[in-house]
């Protein structure tokens, strides 16, 4: 089931999914009579990814999504746990181990550790799986964290979780009601809190990873398209995606069976 979900939400993508509609535009216009009907498809597609590339959009699109939570402030009293979210990485052993985590992962993974050493004895909860390499996600950050500083005996692991829903009900099982800390994407943050309010888990938003600001001056900058603001555009109908999904798989799935938390 998450790999075919991986799979369809792939194609549903702007990119991809105009990407298509251009193919099919062309088809229409060299292999048959259809060429009007073409040349709209073409037109079509070729006129979406300029628009989703275009940052008055594509900035307009995500800022709201993105600005729902303000970024982390130190609150009063101890905090048990900071979890930090999984993202992609890759396994690479000829260059440095900041560059096998995915920039998000990365930006993520700093943000934790900042708050991290605001509380002194609160432990930093790490997640992610495998995807298919040689290490998990959560491993990988870990071994980033000790050495920028961070003490193993600091970190947990949650490795087996493939998504938000699986990490946040894995974390519901020794968490509890400590305080907890957690730390996503500013753009997948609402999804993941409605995730964990889901397991019974209160944590206090720790938004990182903003992509779309407003105050660009340079007019090279706005108003030609380009490929950062596409990403901005695609992170804003991914998000959509996701809640949708949220809907339909909390009427559907029981909760996950919790797991160990391993150390490093």
């Amino acid at each position: 089931m998450f790999e075919l979900k991986k799979i369809v939400s792939s194609f549903m993508m702007p990119l991809p999914a105009l990407l298509i509609i251009g193919f099919l535009g062309l088809f229409l216009i060299m292999f048959t009579a259809k060429r009007g009907t073409g040349c709209i498809f073409t037109f079509i597609s070729l006129l979406g990814i300029f628009l989703l590339s275009f940052q008055p959009i594509s900035t307009s699109l995500l800022k709201p999504t993105e600005r729902q939570y303000k970024a982390f402030l130190a609150v009063e009293g101890s905090i048990d746990y900071v979890m930090v979210l999984g993202s992609g990485h890759s396994v690479d052993d000829q260059i440095p181990l900041t560059s096998e985590l995915s920039r998000t992962g990365l930006m993520r993974l700093v943000e934790g550790i900042r708050i991290l050493r605001m509380y002194p004895g609160a432990k930093l909860i790490l997640s992610g799986y495998s995807a298919g390499s040689s290490i998990s996600n959560a491993r990988l950050m870990a071994n980033i964290a000790v050495s920028l500083g961070i003490a193993k005996p600091d970190i947990i692991l949650l490795e087996s979780a493939k998504d938000t829903w699986e990490e946040a009900h894995q974390a519901a099982g020794f968490v509890g009601t400590k305080r907890l800390v957690l730390v996503t994407s500013a753009s997948h943050m609402q999804r993941a809190l409605n995730d964990f309010h889901s397991a019974n888990l209160d944590p206090i938003p720790a938004p990182t990873n903003y992509l779309a600001v407003d105050n660009i001056n340079q007019a090279w900058e706005r108003f030609t398209p380009q490929s950062k603001y596409l990403e901005q555009s695609e992170r804003y109908w991914h998000e959509r995606l996701g809640l949708w999904w949220q809907v339909i798989r909390n009427s559907l799935t029981d909760k996950p069976t919790p797991s160990e938390p391993t150390s490093l």
